[in-house]
């Protein structure tokens, strides 16, 4: 049985997928801002240090997994946006390179970090946003976004969604991920029946539109399901599977996105492969 990290394990897909990874017979060390094993504020630098360090005293340096499920919604309110920020996207990256060597230690760790159907399913996010995360800076993402008002949330929340999605994918396949045994993928749930949707739900604001969006399916999904499958993810069947990203959510993304993926690779990226591979092939040959 394995030792895994869980962070947001005090409720929603969190609380599900940590309830299962217990019944299934591992360790679970539970990371959260209550009602945990571990207590910390992942929207601050502080915080995350402090779930760095916890969780590696209580595995004892090794790490057979991790799941990064903890994350903030789009609440309209201009005062949260820096801890939406904050918690979605160093929640997870700074959490994963501090628990890196731990991971690599058992030489056959599986990672699972929480994306979103949001990060293809928002138009017009901005890339100057996806770009101030993926460099770091929260504190510019939250600003390049004020012009929108009230109405900034779900841009900030969608863009710390596509950049934790990239940072998996540009991170999966290096040797010190992929090359260490780690094997680094994202989950993109769609609308699940969480508090968060609860809530959304109860408002009169917010409740028509998150009916009236498309999930040819029917209904939402239950966290339940969705701790099915990161279970999966962070299995020996998953050994395969490197930097990919699985949307559940009831074809939503789909619905919206029929043509847009699988895309072929541009060709400079395939040129500059032949190059690489050309270089290789003289090296060999003498």
């Amino acid at each position: 049985m394995g030792v895994y990290a869980v962070t947001g394990a005090a409720s929603g897909m969190g609380r599900a997928v940590a309830d299962k990874l217990t019944a299934e017979g591992h360790r679970v060390i539970g990371v959260d801002i209550q009602e945990t094993d571990i207590v910390a504020d992942l929207s601050t630098a502080a915080g995350r240090r402090n779930a760095i360090d916890d969780v590696l005293a209580a595995a004892d340096g090794r790490l057979d997994g991790a799941v990064l499920a903890a994350g903030l919604g789009p609440v309209p309110d201009p005062a949260r946006l820096p801890m939406i920020a904050a918690v979605n996207y160093l929640g997870v990256v700074d959490l994963l390179e501090g628990w890196r060597p731990a991971l690599a230690a058992t030489g056959a760790a599986r990672v699972v970090a929480f994306g979103s159907n949001s990060s293809t399913t928002v138009p017009a996010v901005p890339g100057r946003t996806v770009k101030a995360f993926l460099a770091g800076d929260t504190d510019r993402a939250v600003r390049s976004v004020k012009i929108f008002g009230r109405q900034a949330a779900p841009f900030v929340y969608a863009a710390s969604k596509i950049a934790v999605s990239r940072w998996v994918r540009r991170h999966a396949v290096r040797p010190e991920w992929a090359g260490a045994g780690i094997r680094l993928n994202v989950i993109a749930p769609g609308a699940i029946l969480t508090p968060l949707l609860e809530s959304q739900l109860a408002s009169a604001t917010q409740a028509k539109a998150v009916e009236a969006f498309p999930v040819p399916t029917g209904g939402f999904g239950k966290p339940e399901h969705i701790a099915d499958w990161v279970c999966m993810m962070l299995s020996p069947s998953a050994e395969f599977l490197c930097g990919s990203i699985l949307f559940v959510d009831g074809g939503t993304d789909a619905y919206f996105r029929p043509d847009d993926w699988p895309r072929a690779v541009p060709l400079r990226r395939i040129v500059g492969y032949l190059r690489k591979f050309r270089g290789f092939a003289v090296t060999r040959n003498g």
